[in-house]
């Protein structure tokens, strides 16, 4: 039988940059199994099947894959997911349009807006499906350092150091000093692998943030390593953003008000990707956060399963 696939670029504005997504249409049929050997076959970092949904005032029920395990919620696949099912019910547009979606996932319901240009790569923005709550876990800086093959004094910036944190997927946040030193990173998997906590059923990645970018108009810079995705690195990671606002209000207090964050990662593969966070303060808590991204079409085609 064949199934409809389309392959987007998430979190860009720009084909053959941000995150690689695939995503496959009309999956209900297909078992865990499958699922799992046709992630493994795109081997990207994300494969998001889209399925009937359980609730009648829902679009979607998303099932999220890496070829190595699936996943019971992710930032890249929600917004690229979104973003596909809306341009393959409204097909070209002469107008712009905007609609709203709640997406199933194992994390919960998503609400999702999409927003569709003609000409222009589509937007998306989802509300947290869960608020960033920071996990109980203790450090080792050095062995930190030495995971990421870095200076001790280079593990940490102002107040900020290395913590657990989970909107849905769990993260160890690792402060460092700039983005040279971001560049500089080597990963050792084998050493991160005896230091980093597990939670939710999973060894935590590692997504590693300091201040500034090196586009000028992004307030952090980010990468993410981590064990059990099936891949070293990942260009644009939604979840560990979502994570990564916790630790971020932790640290800096936030006012309250409104706060808009942008978030670059993928810069040293080649894959630069922006991610928006938007935080809303009150009463010095997060009161609500959304996260939201570009994404661009690449590539389409069948599966024969």
């Amino acid at each position: 039988m064949a199934l409809s696939y389309a392959i987007y670029d998430v979190f860009t504005d720009r084909r053959l940059e941000g995150n690689p997504l695939a995503v496959v249409f009309g999956a209900d049929w297909l078992d865990d199994e499958a699922m799992q050997a046709i992630a493994q076959e795109f081997n990207l970092s994300e494969t998001v099947f889209i399925r009937r949904p359980g609730g009648a005032a829902h679009t979607a029920k998303l099932r999220i894959f890496t070829p190595a395990q699936e996943l019971p919620f992710a930032g890249h696949p929600t917004v690229g997911a979104a973003i596909a099912i809306a341009e393959a019910q409204r097909g070209a547009t002469e107008e712009g349009f905007d609609l709203v979606q709640v997406l199933e996932e194992k994390v919960g319901p998503v609400r999702c807006a999409v927003r569709l240009k003609p000409g222009q790569a589509s937007f998306a923005e989802f509300d947290l499906p869960r608020k960033s709550v920071r996990l109980d876990a203790r450090f080792d800086r050095q062995a930190i350092a030495d995971a990421l093959s870095l200076k001790l004094s280079q593990i940490g910036f102002e107040n900020h150091v290395p913590s657990f944190w989970s909107a849905g997927a769990p993260f160890v946040m690792v402060p460092v000093h700039d983005v040279a030193a971001a560049s500089s990173i080597e990963f050792d998997s084998l050493r991160w692998e005896q230091l980093t906590p597990m939670a939710e059923g999973r060894l935590a990645a590692a997504y590693v943030y300091c201040r500034g970018g090196v586009n000028h108009t992004a307030r952090f810079h980010a990468r993410k390593f981590g064990p059990g995705a099936g891949n070293l690195e990942d260009p644009a990671t939604g979840s560990a953003v979502a994570a990564l606002s916790g630790a971020i209000h932790y640290f800096d207090q936030f006012v309250d008000g409104h706060h808009p964050v942008l978030v670059e990662q993928g810069v040293e593969m080649g894959r630069p990707s922006f991610i928006h966070l938007h935080l809303d303060i009150s009463g010095g808590e997060i009161s609500n956060a959304r996260i939201g991204g570009h994404a661009v079409k690449i590539a389409a085609g069948e599966l024969y399963v």
